[in-house]
Formats: structure tokens, sequence, C-alpha cells
């Protein structure tokens, strides 16, 4: 029998069932039992003495092997490579690649061959795997019980498997988890945001994904540990490689209190479409993305378009419009992207259903409390000088005996005075909770 978590993936499922499907998404009907209830209260994290590779059995180990050799050969997102994944499963394609006589897979041109098999004869998966356990690390794979079957929706571009830093389970964090990017060289706006967005998704027990970059990745995940959160870096280098070297002790805090997780094995450096290619990963890990400050032409617009093609939900915080760094986020609200500004707002839209935003209103004012009647007695009272009881009768279009009602209504409630039989305006400040203001 299988379980399904929250997003209706399956928790347990035979090896042999993962390998053979294409696993672009849930479990046909036909292979799915009970469902239990998503996890409450805090993330759930794995104990230290925990020795996750013993869940695995004996003869999945070729096949852990094999894919550890594969992040190493192939290049993150390559969809063809994973064609051959699915085809011929990673103890075939490794052992294709890594012997210059074989046969080479189907489609594959001489040049791209050529590239891999170079690459395959330096791959030392054990040795990545042993390197990854002095970590205190380990390597998941597709069906193995901490995979995010969401990564599944990437189809033929899903990981080949994960490096992981961290004690926590990451399936069950990337259940309730929301992805914060945006630029590099962000604004202090941008950084405020991105930092009180972060702390206050981590407050509320959802967890901060990002990709451990300068400027708004950084602030959020920053945010998060400040909450004493949970925060997820994606990285577009190996997990034991911290770049950029400037987040060194950041990323350090972060693999400490939350995971640190990459496609590339140990040691492996990040190149310009590794970032590209990460970013797909933040948009699938998650339940919705939120972009705070982003020029038109941005990789945090690339997560954002891969979320709404993958069909999560797509955020933008918007800025000033003189600014360059929110043409990005305005151009992505003009399309199916909805305008959030704080941690509610993002949770209710990914949230469940009853985890709605506080409703906003301006302040109350004194006068919005009269009734229509007073209301136009006292709009009648001029700006300056006084009117007597008869002028405001017929400025207001009541009857002299209501308006003289009204007034002495207006008196008690101190928004008139009056000077002999005339009338006049109070000249205060109004007041109502935290709001001051002028005016009559």
């Amino acid at each position: 029998m299988t379980r399904t978590d929250a997003w209706g993936f399956d928790m347990e499922e035979p090896a042999a069932a993962t390998e053979g499907r294409r696993g672009h998404g849930p479990a046909p009907a036909a292979e799915r039992g009970r469902t239990t209830p998503p996890p409450t209260g805090p993330h759930p994290v794995a104990p230290a003495t925990t020795d996750r590779r013993s869940t695995h059995r004996p003869e999945r180990e070729p096949q852990r092997t094999a894919r550890a050799a594969l992040t190493r050969i192939l290049e993150p997102g390559d969809e063809t490579a994973g064609r051959w994944l699915h085809e011929m499963g990673p103890v075939a394609l490794w052992h294709t690649l890594a012997d210059g006589s074989a046969a080479p897979p189907a489609g594959a041109t001489p040049a791209k061959i050529a590239g891999l098999r170079l690459r395959a004869a330096r791959a030392r998966p054990t040795a990545d795997l042993d390197t990854m356990t002095a970590l205190g690390g380990r390597f998941v794979c597709p069906g193995d019980e901490e995979w995010p079957r969401q990564l599944d929706d990437l189809g033929d571009a899903r990981p080949v498997g994960l490096w992981v830093r961290g004690g926590a389970n990451l399936r069950l964090w990337a259940l309730r988890s929301v992805a914060l990017v945006g630029a590099r060289a962000c604004t202090e706006y941008g950084a405020h945001l991105a930092t009180t967005l972060g702390a206050g998704l981590a407050d509320r027990g959802w967890t901060v994904v990002s990709g451990a970059a300068y400027g708004i990745d950084g602030a959020a995940h920053r945010g998060a540990l400040a909450a004493d959160g949970a925060t997820v870096a994606v990285m577009a280098s190996g997990v034991d490689h911290a770049y950029p070297r400037g987040h060194t002790e950041l990323i350090g805090r972060i693999a400490e209190q939350g995971l640190v997780v990459a496609e590339l094995p140990p040691g492996d450096h990040p190149t310009r479409s590794r970032f590209i290619q990460r970013n797909r990963v933040i948009a699938a890990l998650t339940r919705g993305t939120v972009v705070v400050e982003a020029e038109l032409r941005s990789g945090s617009l690339v997560t954002a378009r891969r979320a709404l093609a993958l069909g999560r939900f797509t955020m933008g915080v918007p800025g000033p419009v003189t600014s360059s760094l929110s043409a990005g986020v305005h151009q992505l609200l003009r399309g199916e992207a909805a305008v959030v500004t704080d941690a509610d707002e993002v949770i209710e839209l990914v949230g469940s259903i009853g985890d709605l935003a506080p409703e906003r209103q301006g302040p109350t004012r004194l006068r919005d409390l009269l009734d229509p009647v007073a209301t136009r007695v006292l709009e009648a009272l001029p700006a300056r000088g006084t009117a007597d009881t008869g002028r405001l009768a017929e400025e207001a279009g009541t009857p002299r005996d209501v308006t003289q009602s009204k007034l002495f209504e207006l008196l008690s409630l101190g928004f008139v005075q009056r000077c002999g039989d005339r009338w006049e305006l109070v000249r205060r400040a109004e007041t109502t909770g935290a709001s001051r203001r002028g005016g009559a």
C-alpha cells in the first residue's frame, strides 16, 4: 500500500515502480492507497543518528551509485539525457557513457557523446558519496522517501538526484515552501522587503527557498534564519562549494539550521547556464514564487515564468515605477502574477483554504460615524465664519427643526460651537487609534 502527502504525491513506493514509470506526476489511482493528513506543527527534522541509507534496499545501491556518477557527467536540465535516463535506466546509461566501445544512446550526436565520455572517465561516484557522508550530507534519488515528488513535474528535465546537507527532511519541508527571488544588486527597499517576507513566512511555519545569491536571495535567507525558521538554499554548484564566496558564512548557517541542496556533485563549480537551470528546481520545488525586484532581463523572471508553466503560484512585490529594478516585476504583474505586499498575502494564495490575509481598511474618521442628515448639516457650515440655523437649513436641504436638532448633536460631539444664535466649525485634530489627521 502507498500513502500520499498533502500534494497527492506518493510517500512510499516500491523502487521498481518508481524507476519504471516516467514519474512526471502522481501515481495512477490504482497504485495509490490510503492518504494521510499533511504534517502539522514544527517542521519535522530527522534524528541526527538516523542513517538514511539504511532504508534503501541493497539492490538499489547500484542505481544510487550510477545516479551519483551521472550528476558529474550530465549537465543539469539536459532533457535529451533525461530521456535516455528514462529509457535505459541509470545503471545502463552510466555503463554506456563510461564504455567507449558501447553503442551510444539513441539520437546522440558524435560530439555530444564524446564530451560526455570525457566526463565519464573522471567520474568517481563512490568518492563523491563518501565526501557527502563526511560532510554529514546525503544523496537523495527519485523514489526515495525524502525525494520531493513535485520535482517530477519537470519531466525529462527532472534532476538526476539531489545532494543535500542539513538534518531536515527535504520532502516534508518542501510541502510548505515558498521561493523568494530577485535582483542581486537590489535596493534597500528590496532588501528590506525580502527580509521581512522571509521572516514573516518562516514565523508562520513556511519554508523559505532561494538561491543564496547576493541581494534578494541573501536577504530572504537571513530573514528566515532570524525568525528561527526553515530555509533551503538551492545551489548552482556543489553543496561544499560556497558561491558567492562572500556568502560562505551564510551558507554555513543555512546548512546548520536549514538545508543546502544541489544537483551538482561535491566540489563542482557554477556556470552561467547552471544558474539558469538551478532556477527550474526552485520553481518546481515550491508551491509558489515571489519576485522582489527584477529588471526586464533577469534570472528571477526565468524562475517566475517556469513556475507559471508548472502551474505554481507566481507573485510579485510592486515597487517604484521610476526604478529599473521594478520594471521586470511590473511586467510580470501585468500578466498572470498576483500582487503581494506581505507574508499574509503570500500565504493566502499558497496556503490551505481559510488562510486568509486580514482585511485591510483605511483609518476611520469620527465624521464617518455621523448619520447622513447630520453629515449634510455639518458640510453646510462655512469653512470660515459663522451661519445661522435658517441659512444652514437651506444649504443642507433639511427642515429648520431637524437642522437645529442635528446642530445640537454636532455640538455634543465637538464638531461645532455656538456664537450667540450662530454656529461655526470647531478647529481641531481628529485622532482615531494610532492615526492623527488634521481638519474638521
